[in-house]
């Protein structure tokens, strides 16, 4: 019998059945794999290949780098003056979402409100503006998706200080400078913008050194919200930038600028120049401009408003060039004082055009054709010289190029090349026509010949100091040539200059105790190729220099478009006169220099005042510190570790050396008014 081994068959429904789930469990396994594999994948994304993406993403969670702007340099006269100076302000700025979104616990759940009403009327209540105009500003930056708005800039820390210790969500505030002027000279100093960057004048011109450099600190966050300094990060700390000295004295830039004011208003003019040099060494003593403005309150600002005339600003000078003309013909036709000439009786034909003088002579000296300003004589000794000579001379005095002063915008003038001269450029260049100077380049060609020949740069920054006081570069006296030997420029004081001011045109400009010369000149303004007479028709202008034997001092008035009254004798040199005047009074180094008493010295001692600063929004110490700088007394009221609230006195009146000005301090200051916010 035979048997046989039969175990147990699967059926083949069976053997599918096993197949079938063989193949799931792949598939399942393939997809735990593929899930692992896409973990790792994104891990690796995550901790490697993206690090830094998420680093920084993780830490602005809780870490803000928070800039910190340099202490921007002062600006000070020659004497440590403040002219300009920036004060520590407050700024805040909201997130616009961060405040549409504020997370308020609810039971035991956070929830976003909407605070963004809050806020506005938080603001409205502490600025006096509509809680309409904060909800506008806010809402305009959640429609537009944006996360940084400004609400508030340049906030006294005073009146931020209730704010800044109030916990808003989405709102924070920086530190940042407003810069306070003194209001003089504000077309030489300049601005800065809201960023306390410069826009114009030595703002600009040097805002690199005066800006600084700029600090970079890194705050933390801890879960409540209070943010501290990030311990094991670099903290790099703010430079503050360099400061500016100038050769400006501002008690006489102050003089200057009353003065030009008050002749420009006599007269209805519609512009005024002044500027007074050193004419030893070309330093800037004064340098004017009218109309002026508010450099503090920039309501109603004008661009315009900042531009320096005193050298942008060319015209045709007139007869205060013809001190180019006396020079050549001393030198090189040996022209003598006493020699005869010939003046036309007044009216002399020539090209077919006609010039007049305004007094007519047949035959006089050639003293008397200066004294007497004579177009005629100026004319014909011109054409004696030949163009080359002539334009030799103008160049000599530095006509057709710049000063090199070093402020922005200077102007070259004009000076046509020989080339362009037609027949009638020598005559009419001979008094003032056919060329166009700026003022300061008339000044510095009085001050050569008052400096016996020598034409000096003229300079208005002095030096670059840092915040220790120590001069980091310095600008000297600088040489540019030699125009006339010094016998010759002694002998233009003596003989013309001199006695213009004594018995001629200039008789207005004389100043009692001292011996002065200078030269009037009265310009028609060119329009449209044309020059004409009428109102608004004319530049009146009067250049001179004092003491004549040793001169120290060279100024310039130069009034644009009078109308009341339009010769120089009349308008220009009555102003030289009172400005020189009351230099000498508030100067005790001049009139000591002089050998001299002031004349007038009760009635000229007003002229002595100075101007209370702003002192609002100051450490105690430091407003004591500025007003001792400007020659003033202070009173204390309240915390003396505090700011200064309120002063008695404002900002800006002219007051005399020595007067005390009352001050109320508030609680002491935050040391960090940065170290509370709820939003980083």
């Amino acid at each position: 019998m035979k048997i046989h081994n039969i175990g147990h068959r699967q059926s083949p429904s069976a053997r599918s059945g096993g197949k079938e789930f063989g193949m799931r469990l792949g598939i399942l396994s393939l997809g735990y794999a593929l899930f692992f594999v896409a973990i790792v994948l994104r891990l690796l994304n995550i901790q490697v290949i993206d690090v830094k993406k998420y680093k920084n993403k993780a830490s602005r969670q809780y870490q803000r780098d928070v800039v910190e702007q340099a202490k921007r340099g002062v600006v000070m006269d020659r004497n440590g003056h403040l002219l300009a100076q920036s004060v520590q302000t407050i700024s805040f700025y909201a997130d616009p979402w961060l405040v549409a979104n504020t997370e308020v616990k609810v039971g035991r759940k956070k929830v976003a409100v909407d605070k963004t009403p809050d806020v506005a009327r938080l603001f409205a209540q502490r600025f006096g503006k509509s809680r309409e105009h904060y909800m506008r500003i806010l809402r305009n930056g959640q429609k537009q998706k944006r996360r940084f708005i400004w609400l508030e800039r340049s906030v006294p820390v005073e009146h931020a200080r209730e704010l800044m210790e109030t916990a808003m969500t989405g709102i924070d505030f920086k530190k940042e400078q407003y810069r306070y002027y003194l209001n003089l000279a504000p077309q030489v100093v300049g601005l800065v913008n809201t960023d306390n960057k410069g826009i114009s004048g030595l703002e600009i011109k040097y805002d690199h050194e005066l800006r600084g450099r700029d600090g970079m600190k890194i705050f933390q966050r801890s879960a409540t919200g209070t943010r501290f300094l990030a311990a094991d990060a670099d903290q790099v700390s703010a430079k503050e930038g360099l400061s500016l000295q100038l050769t400006l004295d501002a008690d006489m830039q102050s003089i200057v600028e009353s003065e030009i004011a008050s002749a420009a208003k006599e007269f209805n003019a519609s512009a005024a120049v002044g500027i007074v040099m050193d004419v030893k060494t070309g330093a800037i003593l004064a340098m004017a401009n009218y109309p002026t403005f508010d450099m503090n309150n920039r309501k109603g600002f004008r661009e315009s408003d900042a531009r320096n005339r005193a050298i942008i600003d060319a015209f045709d000078p007139g007869s205060t060039f013809k001190i180019v003309m006396a020079s050549a013909a001393r030198e090189v036709l040996h022209r003598a004082a006493e020699d005869s000439v010939d003046a036309h009786n007044g009216v002399f034909h020539i090209y077919n055009r006609t010039i007049r003088d305004h007094e007519k002579f047949e035959r006089c000296t050639f003293r008397d054709a200066m004294v007497h300003s004579s177009n005629i004589v100026a004319a014909k000794t011109a054409m004696e010289l030949g163009e080359k000579t002539f334009y030799d001379y103008v160049r000599r005095f530095g006509f057709g190029e710049q000063t090199g002063i070093g402020l922005v915008g200077e102007s070259e003038g004009i000076v046509r090349p020989l080339k362009q001269w037609n027949k009638t450029t020598l005559p009419w260049m001979g008094y003032g026509y056919s060329v166009t100077t700026t003022p300061l380049q008339i000044l510095q060609a009085y001050a050569a010949i008052a400096n016996d020949g020598v034409l000096m740069k003229p300079y208005i920054v002095e030096r670059l100091v840092d915040a220790d006081g120590n001069a980091v570069s310095e600008f000297k006296p600088e040489k540019v040539r030699n125009v006339v030997s010094a016998e010759t420029a002694r002998y233009i004081r003596k003989e013309y200059l001199q006695p213009i001011v004594e018995e001629g045109t200039g008789v207005a400009a004389a100043v009692k105790g001292v011996t002065v010369g200078g030269k009037t000149g009265t310009a028609q303004k060119l329009s449209n190729g044309n020059y004409n007479r009428g109102p608004r028709s004319y530049i009146a202008s009067f250049v001179g220099f004092f003491p004549v034997d040793e001169p120290r001092i060279a100024a310039i008035i130069v009034v644009d478009e009078p109308q009341s009254a339009y010769y120089a004798s009349t308008v220009a040199a009555p102003s030289f006169a009172r400005i020189c005047t009351r230099m000498i009074a508030c100067s005790e180094d001049l009139k000591a220099d002089l050998g001299m008493t002031a004349p007038e010295a009760a009635v000229l001692a007003a002229s002595k005042s100075v101007a209370v600063p702003l002192l609002t929004g100051l450490k105690a110490r430091d407003a004591e510190k500025l007003l001792i700088w400007n020659g003033l007394d202070i009173s204390m009221n309240g915390d003396r570790e505090g700011v200064v609230v309120e002063q008695d006195i404002a900002a800006g009146s002219m007051v005399e050396p020595g007067s005390r000005v009352r001050v109320g301090l508030s609680a002491q200051e935050n040391q960090d008014p940065g170290s509370k916010s709820s939003v980083m």
